[in-house]
């Protein structure tokens, strides 16, 4: 089983390069998208079966994922709705109403995420030190 940590990633399916904000812990995943007027890209929820969009300030499209990421359902939700838990979700996909559609996502469909890994610290890249 894979060890999801917060952070930036790229969501591949339909359309690949889309930039997804992974939550893997709970606090990450509590906070999802509360306090924000939109979000460039997705937000991954991991694990997690379901949503809800209490004092959200826009509507949101929503995924349901299985442990393989294959889409199980797409649903829009506005502000203030509760989510029906799926019981073969293991990730939840969220981002601005009607961006799922533009992607191509549909039940069936198999996605990939990939982490984009942090520079490590220390010396910036492409510096050269002499003595």
């Amino acid at each position: 089983m894979a060890r999801w940590e917060n952070g930036p990633g790229v969501l591949h399916g339909a359309k690949t390069g889309i930039p997804v904000e992974i939550a893997a812990s709970y606090r990450a995943r509590t906070r999802g998208l509360l306090g924000r007027d939109g979000i460039e890209g997705a937000l991954l929820l991991t694990p997690a079966s379901s949503v809800h969009t209490f004092r959200m300030r826009f509507a949101i499209d929503v995924a349901y994922l299985s442990r393989d990421f294959t889409v199980l359902a797409v649903r829009t939700m506005r502000p203030g709705r509760l989510g029906l838990p799926r019981l073969r979700a293991r990730h939840v996909l969220e981002a601005e109403a009607g961006a799922m559609t533009r992607w191509g996502l549909r039940p069936g469909l198999r996605l990939g995420v990939e982490p984009v890994r942090r520079p490590a610290a220390g010396p910036a890249s492409g510096q050269v030190h002499e003595l």
